[in-house]
C-alpha cells in the first residue's frame, strides 16, 4: 500500500477514535442543555471563533433545519455591535477548543449579565470558558489527525458530532418528524414528496377509460393511445378493473386463438389497488415500493379521476 493511502487510513482511524470516546465524556450537562434549549421561548446562537466558527456554523444550520431556530454569531461581529441582536430568552452555545479563545471570552460577560444560558463547548473542562457556563460539552480528543498535532482536525470533527448529538436529541425530544423536516426543505424532492398531495400531479384529463364490454381492438386502441400502459374499465361508469399491458401479455398468451374474441372483462385485474386523490405523495410512493409496482389509480366515488405514476414522484 502507498504511503498515501496509509496516511489517509491512520487520519481516518485516529478521527474516528476520537469520536469514539466521546461517548464517555457525556455528563448530566448534555441532558440539561438539551431541557434548556426546550425550555427557551428564544433562539439559539451559536457563536466561535477560526475552525470552531466555521463548524459552528455548520451546527447552526442543523439545528434551524431540524425544529431549533438557530443562527451563527462571529464573536468580532459581536463585539462590535452584533450583541443587540441578543434577547435575554436566547441560548448561546459558545466553542473553543482550548476554551480560552480571547474573542470569544470577551463577550461571555455579556451573556452572563443579560441572563442568557450559556453552553459551552470545548477540549478542557477547567478551561476559562468551562467555567463561566452553565452546561459544559466536553469535545476532547487525546490526538489530532495532524501530524504536528497542531491543525485542528479530531478536534473539529468531536466538536461537530457532539453539535449532530444534540440536534438529534432535541429533535427526538420534540417528536420530530419527516413533514416537519420538509417545511424548511421546500425546494428539494424530499419536500416536494412530502408536502405535494396526489392530486398536485397525478394525471386527469384524456384517461384511456373503456367499457367492460370493449372488444380487444378497443383495449389495445385505448392503451396505445393513453401512453400509460393501461386502460381503466368501467361498467355502468363505476370502476370494476384495469387492463394493464402485462395483462395483455398474459391473455395472449392463454387464449392465443380466442384472444381477439374476448372482451375487457375477460382480461381485466379486477378491484385495483386505488388511493385518495388527498394522500401525499410519499406515502403513494411507499404503497408502490411496497407493492413492487408503478401505477396507481385515484378514485373518487367509485370512480377513476386520476393515474399516478411511479414517474411523476
Amino acid at each position: 500500500m502507498s504511503r498515501i493511502l496509509e496516511s489517509a487510513k491512520e487520519t481516518i482511524a485516529i478521527e474516528a477514535r476520537s469520536i469514539k470516546e466521546l461517548e464517555g465524556l457525556l455528563t448530566p450537562d448534555f441532558e440539561q442543555a438539551v431541557h434548556a434549549i426546550m425550555e427557551s421561548k428564544g433562539k439559539l446562537i451559536v457563536t466561535g471563533m477560526g475552525k470552531s466558527g466555521i463548524i459552528g456554523k455548520k451546527i447552526a444550520a442543523t439545528f434551524s433545519s431540524t425544529g431549533t431556530p438557530s443562527y451563527f454569531l462571529h464573536p468580532g461581529e459581536a463585539y462590535h455591535g452584533d450583541l443587540g441582536l441578543i434577547q435575554d430568552d436566547d441560548i448561546v452555545m459558545a466553542i473553543s477548543n482550548s476554551g480560552e479563545t480571547d474573542e470569544l471570552l470577551k463577550i461571555i460577560p455579556f451573556f452572563l449579565r443579560n441572563g442568557n444560558k450559556i453552553i459551552g463547548v470545548s477540549g478542557n473542562p477547567e478551561s476559562t470558558l468551562a467555567k463561566n457556563t452553565h452546561f459544559h460539552l466536553n469535545v476532547h480528543v487525546e490526538q489530532e489527525a495532524c501530524p504536528l498535532d497542531l491543525a485542528p482536525t479530531s478536534s473539529t470533527t468531536a466538536t461537530l458530532v457532539m453539535g449532530d448529538a444534540l440536534a438529534v436529541a432535541l429533535m427526538k425530544e420534540r417528536d420530530f418528524k419527516p413533514e416537519h423536516f420538509a417545511l424548511f426543505h421546500p425546494g428539494g424532492s424530499l419536500g416536494r414528496r412530502l408536502l405535494m398531495t396526489v392530486k398536485d400531479v397525478m394525471r386527469s384529463s384524456d384517461l384511456p377509460v373503456i367499457d367492460s364490454q370493449s372488444d380487444m381492438d378497443v383495449v389495445i386502441h385505448s392503451i396505445s393511445n393513453g401512453r400509460l400502459g393501461l386502460a381503466i374499465v368501467e361498467e355502468n361508469g363505476v370502476l370494476s378493473g384495469v387492463i394493464t399491458d402485462g395483462d395483455l401479455r398474459r391473455g395472449m398468451n392463454a387464449k392465443k386463438e380466442s384472444f381477439l374474441s374476448l372482451k375487457a372483462k375477460d382480461i381485466m385485474t379486477k378491484s385495483p389497488i386505488s388511493i385518495d386523490k388527498e394522500m401525499k405523495l410519499k406515502k403513494a410512493e411507499e404503497m408502490m415500493m411496497e407493492r413492487k409496482i408503478n401505477t396507481l389509480l385515484v378514485v373518487e366515488k367509485q370512480k377513476c379521476v386520476g393515474v399516478l405514476q411511479v414517474y411523476d414522484l
